[in-house]
Parts: C-alpha cells; structure tokens; sequence
C-alpha cells in the first residue's frame, strides 16, 4: 500500500493521499478502535474538526483538528461535507470544514471510510433499538428483576455496563415515561489514554491506545412541566435513581400563584429533607399546619405566593422584589398572613415552620 501511495503521489498528489488515507482507517478498523479513535483519525487527516452525530443511538464525538475531545450539543451546519451512516439516514460523519474551502477529494475519502468503520463499531456495541424502548427502561428501572434481563437490558439501551466510571440518572415527570440521561463525564484530555498526534500521518502506525468513553445520551430534551431528577449512580443501582427522582417528584409544584415553588427538584439537593416524604404519605390527613396555610390561602389569594417567595429568598427585601411589591407591601401582607395563621413567619423558628409547611402541602397531595 505505502508503494502504491508512492507512485500515486508522482502522478497525483491527490490520488496518493486517497490511498494512504484508505490504508489508515483499514487499520484502524483491523485494531476494533472505538468511535472516538476514528472520529480523532478524520479530524487530523482533514485538518479540521470531525463531528459525529448519531440521533437514533443518541451518540455525539466531536474532535478538533489537533486531536483533543469537545463536544459540543449545537446542531451540524449544513453546508459541512459529510458521509450519512445509512442512506438517507440524519445520522452522519461531518467536517467542519467552511463553505468557503473548495471541495477536496481526499475529504470525500476520509468521510467515506471513517464512516464506513464508525458504522460497524456502531452496530457491533450499540445495536439498533431505539434508545428510549419503554419495555428495557422499565426492566432497567425493576428492582425485582433479574439482574441478567436488567444488564441485558442496560446494554440494549446503549449503556456501558463494563465501564465502573459510566454514571447515568432518572428524570420522573409527572406525566409520561421515565428518562434515563447519561451523567456528565470529563471528556478531557488529562488523565486518560494517549491521542492522535496532530502531526500524525497516514503511513504512521494508528495511535488508537483507550480514548475517553463516549457518553451515552437517552430520550430528547427533558419533558416540560414538573420533574423529579435522581442521583447519578452506576448503570446497574438505576433503580435507586429512580426512586429517589420519585420522591424528588413530591417535592415540586407547579409554579403557579396557587402552588408556589420549584417545578425540577433535583434529590441530590434534598438533603435530610427527603426523609420529610416518609412522614407525610400522599392524600393523608394533612399536618395541622397544613390547614392553616390552605384556610388562610382562601382568605387571601395573594398568601401563598407570598409565604413561598419569603420561605425562598435570604432577605424580606429579596422576597418583596421577587413578587413586585414594595417592601412595605410585603410587610403589610406578612401582618395580615401572622394574623390568619396564628404564627410569626419572620423569626428564625417562624420561617422553618413557614418552609417545613409547604413543603408538607406538596407531600400531602394525593
């Protein structure tokens, strides 16, 4: 091959760089280099940086020119030249290469093969079903269900079960499916395996030493309304995650002037405080402070917005501008809110009450 490259390059540059480039991914390809590898291999050789996006397996590398991982979640630009992973396919190979370059045919090869090795490591690991299968996301989250069907079905999601690093998390909406999103991961270059020298050249050997893992990204942008979001944990204890993010989930409200408060709670962020959930099971009687806030709420509709925005702020001052009043206002209004639920609400012991009633109103709810 490097003797055929040889005499290529004498009668056309071009040609000759074409064939080093196709015996370059082919070795890449004889070593089972992962996607990153050959991401990384088509951004050196093209001299810009490689971006691949797979929609239906939830997959994004992005490598610059000089071999270093950044990701990035901004869309394609169109006028990229790219090669699709299936005809007709969004899922693609790009380069981000400016309009203004004119179109090379050494390019055109380097997409050509990168893609056609990215294609086989992507349905050699990650199969083809749709990341979001309600069936696997339900054995995954059961933790009644045999851990061989639950492993089984982590990898069929795409999730990596062999690396003890992997972290992912569940969202709980409050209406539709459970999601699980992959943990965030350092994608950077310190700590992890050797790169692709920028100055590596076809007839080199494939540097292809353990890349960084690439993350795994399930289900579309996070379902609008209230969200319970769990801790990040190994793939295999997803089922933890999941009844944490449920119990987050009791936590919300819907932001609206009669149920105040925060729409994502996130139960990592719960602290000792989730332990109040154990305590005050959903359509209960209500604690007798509970009363007191719905009763006083009725008298005024003003009420609960108000006790939320200075439950929630570190100063009257910062919950007066908070709700648009002025501070004398909010004043007024703590005055009359003393009066209806017969405790203070601005000393230190009044506002715990004040934060530990409201939160118990959203734990009573059926």
């Amino acid at each position: 091959m490097k003797e055929l490259a040889g005499r290529l390059t004498a009668l056309d540059p071009d040609a000759g760089a074409a064939v080093r480039v196709i015996g370059y991914f082919d070795r890449l390809a004889e070593s089972r280099a992962g996607l990153e590898a050959l991401v990384r291999g088509a951004a050196v050789l093209a001299g810009c940086a490689a971006r691949l996006v797979d929609a239906e397996r939830r997959v994004r590398v992005r490598v610059e020119a000089d071999g270093t991982r950044r990701d990035s979640e901004s869309p394609p630009d169109p006028a990229w030249p790219s090669a699709a992973l299936t005809p007709g396919g969004a899922s693609a190979l790009w380069l981000e290469r400016t309009a203004e370059a004119a179109p090379s045919v050494v390019d055109a090869v380097i997409l050509e093969r990168a893609a056609g090795a990215v294609r086989i490591v992507l349905d050699r690991t990650r199969g083809r079903i749709p990341a979001d299968d309600p069936e696997l996301v339900e054995t995954l989250l059961d933790a009644t269900a045999p851990g061989t069907a639950r492993l089984h079905a982590a990898r069929r999601l795409g999730l990596d079960t062999a690396d003890p690093a992997t972290r992912a998390r569940v969202v709980a909406p409050l209406d539709g499916r459970p999601r699980i999103v992959a943990a965030p991961r350092d994608t950077g270059t310190s700590g992890g395996g050797r790169h692709l020298s920028p100055a590596a050249h076809p007839d080199g050997d494939p540097q292809t030493a353990p890349a960084h893992p690439v993350p795994v990204h399930l289900g579309d942008e996070p379902p609008v309304g209230r969200l319970g979001v769990g801790p990040a944990v190994p793939v295999l204890d997803l089922p933890r995650s999941w009844a944490a993010a449920r119990t987050a989930l009791r936590f919300t409200a819907d932001g609206t002037a009669q149920d105040p408060g925060q729409r994502v709670v996130h139960a990592d962020e719960l602290g000792g405080i989730a332990l109040l959930a154990d305590l005050v099971a959903p359509g209960a009687e209500p604690p007798p402070d509970v009363h007191d806030l719905e009763a006083a709420a009725a008298n005024a509709p003003w009420l609960l917005a108000t006790l939320n925005a200075v439950a929630a702020t570190t100063s009257l001052r910062a919950a007066a501008a908070g709700i648009n009043v002025h501070h004398s206002t909010l004043q007024d209004r703590l005055t009359h809110a003393e009066s209806l639920l017969g405790w203070p609400v601005r000393t230190p012991q009044g506002r715990l009450r004040l934060q530990l009633a409201l939160t118990m109103r959203h734990l009573a709810r059926p």
